[in-house]
């Protein structure tokens, strides 16, 4: 079953039929002690059965509510009918990622459908960064509390009157369940080897990049197959890229080219890198940054006057990168953004000369055609859309 992004436009409003029977509940209260408070939350037989139907709430579950409005889904869709979906939205406050549905139709539970969507969640919470994910269940859906406690979530706390004020009695508490992201521990300097890389290194580098950056800021990625084209070029910059190896394994890289600045003809040449990568498993230890601590200096011997990129503007700052209006700097087409960034290698030098940046035309020599061609032997992985990948709000 391929599991699709559900358009805004197309999907709003999409009533999801959830209901259920449940034989067994949480009893949830809170109790006075000597000492304060405990909250019990206790697993017990329901009798009679507790059945819960689409059609006793005035309010049903839908797509894309207004409650929701940064909300994004994805689902499985046959002959015009939808069949399973999740919604998500980011807590833009709290920076936690929430999954306001999820919904399999009944003839389509245990296939590993409701795992293959709550990876989707997990995923855009990896991509943006979110220190957890959470969601809202009731005490009386002890099927949905035991699946989301397999996925990994645990019980964050309850409200006792969320929907009433006998929700106790009515066996319907709120209860919120959290998978809290851990932060990764730093990578112990010794176990960190920041080294040239070698021939027999080029595929595993490569697979790592393409994990890197899969679903990042479109469908799928390019960024490995720049990787390979760009060793063949001859701006390619061999002798400041790197690659980080971690348990003997290559966790992470970084990769140098010439670019240049033009102005009324004249033109001087910079450093440009990318991709900076880390692998999805060990990103947050300061890869990237031992990657850059490493070559940075080894750049400023170049005599290079500057470093020019376009890089995340929350991360690159950290090493000394600055909008690149702050040096005169434009793109090739005359504009400026935040992740049109330099770093000035020689003080001044980049500011005095200014000019509009040329990338070297085998970062754009990418077609369609090889980027969709069979990935050398890689593990398939799911093409799936994010909302945090380049204008994909704008296509809603």
């Amino acid at each position: 079953m391929e599991i699709v992004h559900l358009r805004r436009s197309e999907w709003k409003g999409a009533i999801l039929p959830i209901g259920y029977a449940a034989d067994r509940y949480y009893d949830a209260a809170a109790e006075r002690t000597p000492e304060g408070f405990a909250f019990r939350f206790v697993l017990r037989p329901a009798d009679p059965v507790l059945i819960h139907t689409p059609a006793e709430h005035d309010f049903p579950d839908r797509l894309y509510a207004d409650d929701w409005p940064l909300a994004w889904a994805w689902g499985v869709v046959e002959d015009g009918r939808l069949r399973a979906a999740i919604e998500t939205c980011p807590e833009q406050w709290s920076n936690r990622l929430r999954v306001t549905e999820l919904w399999v139709a009944e003839d389509l539970r245990r296939r590993g459908l409701g795992h293959a969507l709550m990876d989707l969640a997990r995923e855009q919470a990896r991509l943006e960064r979110r220190r957890a994910v959470v969601l809202e269940t009731q005490s009386c859906n002890a099927e949905a509390i035991a699946f989301y406690l397999r996925e990994g979530f645990v019980p964050v706390g309850c409200d006792l009157c969320a929907y009433g004020n006998d929700d106790a009695g009515r066996r319907e508490v709120r209860v919120e369940m959290g998978l809290l992201r851990a932060r990764p521990a730093p990578c112990a300097g010794q176990a960190l080897t920041i080294r040239p890389e070698r021939p027999e290194d080029f595929p595993e580098s490569e697979a790592m990049v393409r994990r890197a950056f899969w679903n990042k800021f479109a469908p799928g990625c390019n960024e490995h197959l720049l990787v390979r084209k760009l060793r063949a070029d001859p701006v390619f910059v061999p002798e400041l890229s790197r690659v980080a190896v971690l348990d003997g394994r290559i966790a992470g890289g970084i990769w140098y080219a010439w670019a240049a600045l033009e102005r009324e003809g004249w033109t001087r040449r910079v450093l440009t890198f990318g991709p900076l990568a880390a692998d999805p498993a060990q990103q947050g230890r300061g890869i990237g940054a031992a990657l850059l601590r490493a070559t940075l200096p080894a750049a400023a011997q170049t005599g290079a006057p500057g470093i020019v990129i376009f890089g995340e503007p929350d991360y690159y700052p950290r090493f000394g990168f600055r909008p690149g209006e702050q040096f005169g700097i434009t793109t090739a087409d005359g504009r400026n953004f935040p992740a049109f960034q330099a770093l000035e290698l020689v003080p001044g030098a980049l500011s005095e000369f200014g000019g509009a940046f040329r990338e070297p035309s085998v970062y754009e020599n990418l077609p369609a055609a090889e980027q969709a061609a069979p990935e050398d032997g890689l593990p398939p992985l799911e093409k799936h859309r994010f909302p945090c990948q380049f204008g994909a709000r704008e296509k809603e």
